[in-house]
C-alpha cells in the first residue's frame, strides 16, 4: 500500500518497563508474557491513518535498556520523528530515570522530535508505585504527550502510537518540521511526493524506493 509520508519512532526506557511488548502489541495484535531481553535493537512496521485518512507508514525502533547496549541506542536517535518514552508503573525506580532518558533524547535527536510519556503495565493496579498524576505532571512540566498503556491487555496501546503520530502530522501541516530535511524522521512517499511544490524528481524516486 503506497503511503503519504513514513516516521521512525524509537522506544526507549528502562530494562522490562515492556517496550518490546508494547511494540508486538501494536504490530502483531499479541502479547508474549515471557520476552527475551532485547539486545541492541529490534524493529517493526506498520501502516496506520491520521487525518483526512492520511496514510503513514511507521518505522519503529526498540531499543534495548540496559546501560551496555546505550551507545548503540544513542545512534538511533538520530532521525527520530517520534519517541515513546517508557517506564512501569509498578517499579518507582523505572519512574525516576525518566530524567536521565529524557536529557539523553533531547541532546542525540532533532530538536521537533515528539516525545509520548508512556506509564505501561497498568494493568497491574494492585502493584502501582506511580500514580497516574504524578506520570501527567511530569509530562506537563517536559512538554511531553502522555498516556499509561498495558501491553498485556492492548489498553491504549493503539492510542499510544496514534497520538505520537497525529501530533507529528500537525507539526509537518503547521511547517514546524521540513519534510524535506531527512534528519527529521520523516520520508514522503509516492502518495505525497506529487504534491509538494519544489521537491526535485531525483528526491521523488528516492522517496519512492522507500
Amino acid at each position: 500500500m503506497s503511503y503519504s509520508y513514513l516516521f521512525k519512532y524509537i522506544i526507549i526506557g528502562d530494562t522490562g518497563v515492556g517496550k518490546s511488548c508494547l511494540l508486538l502489541q501494536f504490530t502483531d495484535k499479541r502479547f508474549q508474557p515471557v520476552h527475551d531481553l532485547t539486545i541492541g535493537v529490534e524493529f517493526g512496521a506498520r501502516m496506520i491513518s491520521v487525518a483526512d485518512d492520511t496514510q503513514v507508514k511507521l518505522q519503529i525502533w526498540d531499543t534495548a535498556g540496559q546501560e551496555s547496549f546505550r551507545s548503540i541506542t544513542r545512534s538511533y536517535y538520530r532521525g527520530a520523528a517520534g519517541a515513546l518514552l517508557v517506564y512501569d508503573i509498578t517499579r518507582r525506580d523505572t519512574f525516576q530515570h525518566l530524567s536521565r532518558w529524557l536529557e539523553e533524547a533531547k541532546s542525540h535527536a532533532q530538536p521537533n522530535m515528539v516525545i509520548l510519556l508512556i506509564g505501561n503495565k497498568n494493568d497491574l493496579e494492585h502493584r502501582r508505585a506511580v500514580t497516574a498524576e504524578e506520570g501527567q505532571e511530569f509530562a506537563d512540566a517536559n512538554g511531553l504527550l502522555f498516556l499509561e498503556t498495558s501491553a498485556k491487555t492492548a489498553f491504549n496501546v493503539e492510542q499510544a502510537f496514534l497520538k505520537t503520530a497525529k501530533s507529528i502530522h500537525e507539526k509537518i501541516q503547521s511547517g514546524d518540521i521540513d519534510v524535506a530535511n531527512e534528519s527529521h524522521g520523516i520520508k514522503v512517499g509516492m502518495a505525497q511526493s506529487n504534491q509538494i511544490p519544489g521537491m526535485s524528481d531525483s528526491t521523488k524516486r528516492q522517496n519512492a524506493c522507500c
